[in-house]
């Protein structure tokens, strides 16, 4: 007996050793929510400035301005490439005098608050408005001018000007109208008078209040002489409904929401008119039941145009979204022809299309993953293949530019250079015959250029999430004129900022590359166990973790949760992205629920097998719109590793989400049947009939499986992901009997709006509750804005 009361004290001995060993490395991370506080996206904003510089350049010139702030202030540079020339814009103390003097009250030299900053190329000066005065600026004698009063009109917003400002085209009830620019009497010409409620002309097309006049879908073509409208049949499609609650008497705001599978889908089709008989004409599209002509996803919405109004083209694709057609429409007759056509199963990367249409139409660069990876292709004026201007196993993505006067393309690549993150952007220049392919960003990182009309110069950032951010002028040849900014720490470094750790790790398969970005805290200790959070994304159209050097956004947020206490990572996943090659971005076809988990699980394993610092007892994840369908999953489909989720926003049933996302990624089925019906003369005759079908597993399937904590969030009139997604969630956990958080923000849309600094600081609270055993004995959170 005393033999096993020793046994059984030492047992125990050891019991609650061990439990003193995890209760007191648990302890080690209390909840710093002051560190967080130090460095949320708004403070380290104010510790940097600027993170990217966008290049102004003046129309036909090698001239540019920027403007740049940092923690010296705010600042406006004017550079002429072709001189190799940079100079302030103005004096900023010369200009804060001339505006005390006007307004007999002191201007800050070093936060200028010039509103709508611009060039207007006509009149060769600057413009801009402080408080209700406008102001123009002429750079070469340092003039100042006061102009003319601002309306207290809220606008303009209903004109849409044709490129050489001789007409307005807008909407009025729904039908197309156009007036004179410089008509003094504003005399209105009616174009149509079909126009209805969700069949419209109108860009509000549902639209009941309102006989003003509104901002038309009209769209110009750039001789000005006609203009085109993508007119969409949105009057058999059912209504949704979202409600705000906070209006003084609760308000139903209606609106059309076609859902994966349904019957009555939009119908599609194109007008144009003519500026000098004021006729328009409808072009001939009709081919497929259920097609689009252009849409989402599409560069430039699949709908281009040239210097001349003769022609139009237009990207068809069937619903299914693994046909597509090149349709080169004439405007005068109506009539269409079929250049090209292109199968992809099991559907096109319409994200990444694209066609140039080169001078006029006489021949065409096209974007196609025909080979697996998306390459550009050279068509003649009548369709036929001429030559593959890039070859390679690579993708190419966005065209920055053509230089047609020297046949040149520059286009964004990504992939091609050995041993550097493949989703890192590169910019390229190649010839249209496929000859003279040459990299003109050379750096390690991730790109993006702006070119001059010329085309013989650019602007270059390029960064990575632990490279800040450097802007450098080019010539056409890669070759560096000058170094115009880069992002300046030391202030963040001061207050203990680190920069976050790019990695990679294996998929769940063992062989595919995936890539990620992990955040710690500025107190980070590696003897230390942290608890570690996982943000998620699925894709299939982006990943969730920062290409470029970032404190806005999704990256900040990451950033300011680690601070907290947590180790913070997000990575990508088979599936996730369309820069990769074709079987990698279609990897989640017809497996919209769970294709991304097993990557995400296995991942983090890896992470921590080397990382002794990350606690994988204590895992949580979470995510927004997708990302928040995503956590929801992963907490339901592996219960034993996730063991706390917050999810905001989302689509957890894609049956009653939007139908692009859920029928392109997850898939639609077409039956064509022979159906018997009556035709115009009584008789009855036997027409084809196509219908469309398509379900997708929903997360409330899983509600059973809920064993950690799970806090879902909702805005009450999202009406991009409507709140039915989470409701029905709600609805299983409850029918499950499981115990469950949720928020909903009254009046929010889909991206929280005003609630977002509240939000975070639940996200803060929820994980710091659940992972580091945080009790909170107070009631308020530091919001730094009023909600109201």
């Amino acid at each position: 007996m005393k033999q096993f009361y020793r046994l059984t004290l030492s047992v125990l001995s050891f019991f609650f050793l061990l439990c003193f060993q995890i209760t007191g490395d648990a302890a080690a991370q209390e909840a710093n929510f002051e560190l967080a506080e130090q460095f949320t996206s708004e403070k380290m904003q104010k510790m940097t400035g600027n993170t990217f510089l966008r290049a102004r350049w003046i129309e036909d010139e090698d001239r540019f301005w920027y403007e740049w702030e940092d923690t010296e202030g705010k600042r406006w540079e004017f550079v002429d490439a072709g001189d190799q020339s940079r100079r302030p814009l103005f004096d900023r103390e010369e200009m804060a005098a001339q505006l005390s003097e006007e307004f007999n009250r002191g201007f800050n030299a070093r936060d200028l608050d010039l509103k709508d900053f611009d060039y207007d190329s006509e009149r060769g000066l600057f413009t801009f408005h402080v408080d209700s005065l406008e102001f123009d600026y002429r750079i070469n004698g340092n003039e100042l001018v006061k102009g003319d009063s601002l309306e207290p009109d809220d606008s303009e917003e209903w004109q849409t000007f044709s490129p050489d400002s001789t007409w307005i085209a807008f909407a009025r009830e729904h039908d197309l109208y156009v007036m004179r620019a410089e008509d003094p009497d504003s005399t209105e010409i009616r174009l149509t008078e079909d126009g209805e409620r969700w069949y419209s002309y109108q860009a509000d097309h549902g639209d009941t209040t309102s006989t003003k006049r509104l901002r038309s879908r009209a769209q110009w073509f750039e001789d000005s002489e006609k203009l085109y409208v993508k007119r969409q049949d949105w009057r058999e499609v059912d209504d949704l409904w979202v409600i705000n609650t906070i209006k003084p008497r609760p308000e139903l705001e209606t609106y059309k929401y076609n859902l994966p599978g349904e019957d009555n889908h939009y119908q599609d089709e194109i007008m144009v008119f003519d500026m000098e008989s004021h006729e328009g004409i409808r072009l001939d599209t009709d081919k497929w039941p259920d097609q689009s002509l252009g849409g989402v996803y599409f560069s430039d919405g699949g709908i281009y145009t040239s210097d001349e109004s003769d022609y139009l083209w237009i990207l068809r694709r069937n619903r299914t979204w693994d046909e597509i057609d090149v349709v080169k429409a004439n405007t005068e007759t109506g009539e269409t022809e079929v250049l090209w056509s292109e199968t992809s199963k099991p559907y096109f990367n319409v994200m990444n299309s694209y066609l140039g249409v080169i001078e006029n139409g006489s021949e065409y660069i096209w974007w196609s993953e025909r080979t697996g990876w998306g390459q550009l292709y050279r068509y003649d004026s009548e369709g036929n293949l001429r030559n593959r201007v890039t070859d390679g196993f690579f993708m190419v993505g966005d065209v920055a530019a053509i230089d047609t006067s020297a046949s040149t393309i520059y286009f964004q690549g990504y992939g091609k250079e050995e041993g550097r993150n493949p989703f890192h952007a590169h910019y390229y220049k190649v010839e249209f015959d496929g000859d003279g392919q040459e990299l003109i960003t050379p750096e390690n990182a991730n790109h993006t250029i702006s070119m001059s009309d010329s085309r013989d110069y650019y602007v270059q950032n390029y960064s990575r999430p632990d490279l800040p951010t450097k802007a450098v002028l080019r010539d056409n040849r890669g070759r560096a004129v000058m170094d115009l900014e880069g992002v300046n720490l030391d202030a963040m470094y001061e207050a203990g900022y680190t920069l976050p750790e790019e990695f990679s790790v294996k998929a769940a398969d063992g062989s595919t590359d995936l890539y990620g970005v992990m955040w710690k805290p500025a107190d980070f200790d590696s003897t230390k166990n942290y608890p570690v959070i996982s943000y998620v994304y699925p894709g299939p159209q982006v990943e969730p973790y920062p290409r470029s050097f970032s404190i806005n956004g999704s990256a900040a947020r990451a950033h300011t949760l680690s601070q907290v206490g947590f180790v913070v990572v997000a990575m990508g996943n088979r599936g996730g992205s369309p820069l990769r090659e074709k079987w990698y971005h279609n990897y989640g076809y017809d497996n919209l629920r769970d294709y991304a988990l097993a990557d995400n699980r296995y991942g983090i394993e890896q992470l921590a097998a080397r990382r002794d610092y990350m606690d994988l007892d204590r895992v949580g994840i979470y995510g927004h719109s997708g990302g928040g369908f995503m956590s929801t999953a992963a907490l339901l489909t592996y219960p034993d590793f996730y063991k706390v989720a917050v999810s905001s926003a989302g689509n957890h049933d894609n049956n009653v989400y939007n139908i692009w996302w859920s029928e392109i990624h997850h898939g639609v089925s077409a039956e064509t049947d022979s159906v018997t019906v009556e035709n115009e003369d009584g008789e009855e005759v036997k027409k084809e009939e196509t219908t469309f079908r398509s379900t997708i597993p929903a997360n409330q399937e899983l509600a059973d499986n809920l064993q950690g904590r799970l806090l879902l969030v909702h805005g009450e009139i999202d009406n991009n992901v409507h709140p039915a997604n989470t409701y029905r969630m709600a609805d299983a956990l409850v029918r499950a009997g499981k115990r469950f958080d949720m928020m909903i923000f009254p009046e929010a849309r889909h991206g929280f709006g005003r609630y977002s600094s509240y939000f975070e600081r639940m996200l803060w609270d929820y994980f710091a509750e659940h992972l580091l055993d945080y009790q909170e004995e107070g009631v308020d959170y530091n919001i730094p804005d009023h909600l109201d």
